[in-house]
């Protein structure tokens, strides 16, 4: 495993990150590796824009109903 160094962290920073730490009942750098691992899963933008096109294809050339008419329509009944 690689290591990591992140410096010029604000004290204000630090602080917030070792109370964050102790509520989950951590060290300060078994909470910093899990906030660093879970970003690291995140999709980037990029993967999330190409998600969104795939997705948006499956609807292309069907004419989708307007859900408010819908509501107010179930509405008035």
């Amino acid at each position: 495993m690689a290591d990591l160094l992140i410096r010029n962290v604000s004290a204000a920073t630090i602080r917030r990150l070792k109370a964050r730490a102790a509520a989950s009942g951590k060290s300060l750098q078994a909470e910093l590796k899990t906030i660093v691992e879970r970003s690291g899963q995140e999709p980037s933008l990029d993967e999330l824009r190409e998600e969104a096109k795939k997705f948006s294809k499956r609807f292309e050339g069907r004419k989708l109903t307007d859900s408010v008419l819908l509501l107010r329509e179930d509405r008035q009944r």
